[in-house]
């Protein structure tokens, strides 16, 4: 049996350990070094897999914003109609400054909690 599947593009740009450790760092994520060869692979084997996605003919295939356009509305997992979406009132902002630690009347606020 021939296997028509696509196969990874070589000339794809692998990922380095240093955007690695870039990434990892942007992302607040603190890894090993022993963590940091397999989250390469893991990033490596990703766009390798986008590599053969991009090679495939989708000529004829219907572009398409949602999944529920081919569900037909229906969740698949508990079998019930998605809700619609509806304008519906929202909960009244002073009633909820009144319940916020701190507030200047308009916006929580909140501590500060990035450190760069």
């Amino acid at each position: 049996m021939q296997d028509n599947r696509p196969t990874p593009d070589p000339t794809t740009r692998a990922v380095s350990l240093d955007e690695v450790r870039h990434v990892a760092a942007l992302a607040s994520l603190h890894l090993t070094p022993e963590e940091e060869p397999r989250m390469q692979r893991d990033l490596n084997a990703v766009l390798d897999y986008i590599a053969v996605l991009n090679q495939l003919d989708t000529t004829g295939v219907p572009a398409m914003a949602q999944v529920s356009e081919i569900l037909n509305l229906r969740a698949a997992s508990a079998g019930a109609d998605l809700r619609l979406d509806t304008e519906k009132p929202s909960v009244d902002r002073a009633a909820v400054m009144r319940e916020a630690p701190e507030t200047d009347g308009r916006f929580f606020k909140v501590p500060k909690v990035i450190e760069r």
